[in-house]
């Protein structure tokens, strides 16, 4: 009986069922997108990483994983090359032009023989000093083809679209990059590659021995080195986010369950004068947000994939993953927020006297 009068109560007033629903479902769209964005960005990163070919990389003793600060003297690759079973080694210098975008300075040559080369989708490689890559992710998303002009702060001629995962997003030939950008003959990362993978834990010990103060990093470990609990402050900004989202979504639950109370002020007497308990009428009312906060819940995962779509068209370099794992979690949030939602109009529907209701107007 109790479950046929809150589907009827939902039923009765479809429009307020149905936008209470999306409110719940904006507010886990919202932690699920933040999530697949954190996600998506590290992931990107560490893909494009990996693109380069190497088997380890070298940054900077001042320099951070995810940061492109700290830059080192271009004379330590030949350092790095001096270790046992280093087949192959190249210097990169990283200058960031954005929060979110940087251009990457290579030896062509010397990154090919590492990374494979280059898929040419338009153009071909860079010959001039003022010449260009851009991976095919940058080109929509500036709408730019081979032999358009680039600028970003500065004026560069895109000599070639390529295929994107390796490494960067935006490429210039090392020296040019060198030269603009002082002080001269420095770089960001060495990428090596091993004459055998077998090796790669014995160049990794010592390059760490002899380059003491540098960090090396070996590519099989970057799934766990670029996560979001590794990343400075993204914990504490999703949470806060989250924390926001639950406050807006009990919010609008609370104005909901509240005006539903009201609406149903006689509804409530007459069930109350049938004998109806305090806590049969709160149950109906957290029955309700129930339902509701599934259904928001499965609307909120729907949209999420409407906004991932909405990035990829709008803002193409921003990765947005869809995180499977969060769901439970986001759903749980959003059930919980409406539940605290739906709590004081519960308790007042609950506490209200029946020949007052009855009298209600």
């Amino acid at each position: 009986m109790i479950y046929r009068l809150v589907f009827e109560n939902l039923k009765h007033r479809p429009v307020r069922t149905v936008l209470s629903a999306i409110v719940i479902g904006i507010q886990v769209t919202m932690i699920l997108t933040l999530v697949g964005l954190s996600h998506g960005m590290l992931q990107d990163v560490a893909d494009r990483s990996r693109g380069s070919g190497g088997d380890i990389f070298v940054r900077p003793p001042d320099s951070n994983l995810l940061g492109n600060s700290g830059t080192m003297a271009e004379g330590v690759v030949r350092v790095v090359r001096s270790v046992p079973h280093v087949a192959l080694a190249t210097g990169t210098l990283v200058q960031p032009l954005t929060a979110f975008e940087f251009i990457t300075g290579i030896n062509l040559d010397e990154f090919n023989a590492i990374s494979g080369g280059f898929e040419y989708l338009e153009g071909g490689p860079f010959k001039n000093p003022d010449d260009v890559l851009i991976d095919d992710v940058e080109a929509r998303s500036k709408h730019l083809h081979a032999g358009d002009t680039l600028d970003i702060g500065r004026k560069w001629h895109v000599a070639g679209v390529v295929a994107s995962g390796k490494l960067s997003r935006i490429f210039a030939d090392l020296k040019t990059l060198q030269e603009i950008y002082p002080p001269a003959g420095r770089i960001s990362t060495i990428y090596l590659k091993a004459d055998n993978p077998a090796n790669i834990d014995a160049i990794s010990d010592a390059l760490k021995q002899k380059l003491d103060t540098y960090k090396v990093y070996k590519m099989e470990d970057l799934a766990s080195l670029y996560s979001v609990n590794n990343t400075p402050l993204l914990p504490q900004f999703t949470a806060v986010v989250i924390g926001i989202g639950v406050v807006v979504g009990s919010l609008m639950v609370f104005l909901s369950m509240y005006t539903a109370v009201l609406e149903r002020t006689r509804e409530i007497g007459i069930l109350k004068a049938l004998g109806a308990s305090p806590g049969y009428i709160l149950g109906i009312l957290l029955r309700e947000t129930t339902l509701l906060g599934i259904a928001g819940t499965i609307a909120g995962i729907l949209m999420t994939y409407g906004t991932r779509w909405l990035m990829s068209r709008f803002a193409p370099t921003m990765t947005v993953n869809i995180v499977f794992e969060w769901w439970p979690w986001a759903g749980l949030i959003g059930l919980a927020g409406s539940l605290i939602g739906a709590a004081y109009p519960g308790m007042k529907a609950a506490r209200q006297d029946a020949i007052e209701a009855l009298a209600y107007d």
